[in-house]
């Protein structure tokens, strides 16, 4: 999919605050130093769009971009950063979940997961939680361009065993992973406008 137009639209801490439910999301969602924002602005092809910290836990409400008027990608606040105070990470999981659990928009969740590491347990929480849910989802492991060939294929091997067979290699630096996550994304955001009527 050939990105012609992405625009920030808003943040919300609840629902009252959504958009209006009316294009196919995107929900992305990870551990706070997994990537996330670099992987966002690297498919949409616009530099700084998603904000990018060396800071993890910076994204700490619900955050709305418009693509090409056709649907929305959500960067979803990380997870499991201990240094973000304990009142506030209380007020995510909430936040997080009423939104994966009630948003009739979501058309698919991206959860995020490091290459370079072994299965984490916050993930995996994650992951579980989607499937019990039923929801849509894709697991994509970034930083790939962080490890060797050989190292690479036997973590993705690692994490298919936890996760399925169809996690994706990503890597914001080189690009890798970049068109088969679109058509993913693409093929997701169809089924959800044929389920709801929409042209």
């Amino acid at each position: 999919m050939k990105v012609v137009g992405a625009t920030f639209l808003k943040s919300a801490m609840s629902a009252a605050h959504y958009p209006p439910p009316t294009l196919p999301e995107v929900a992305f969602l990870g551990r706070s130093n997994v990537g996330k924002s670099s992987l966002i602005n690297t498919l949409l092809g616009v530099r700084g769009l998603a904000r990018t910290s060396n800071t993890p836990g910076r994204t700490q409400l619900i955050n709305f971009f418009e693509v090409n008027h056709e649907l929305r990608f959500v960067d979803l606040p990380g997870y499991g950063y201990a240094r973000v105070p304990q009142a506030v990470r209380e007020q995510w999981r909430p936040m997080i979940e009423h939104y994966l659990h009630h948003r009739s928009a979501l058309a698919l969740c991206i959860l995020i997961v490091d290459a370079r590491l072994a299965p984490q347990p916050l993930d995996r929480v994650m992951y579980d939680w989607l499937t019990a849910k039923q929801r849509r989802f894709c697991v994509v492991a970034t930083k790939a361009d962080k490890l060797a060939r050989s190292r690479l294929m036997s973590q993705l091997k690692l994490l298919r065993a936890a996760y399925g067979d169809q996690v994706v290699a990503y890597s914001s630096l080189t690009r890798v992973g970049v068109e088969p996550l679109w058509a993913t994304i693409w093929a997701a955001a169809a089924e959800w406008k044929a389920q709801h009527n929409h042209p």
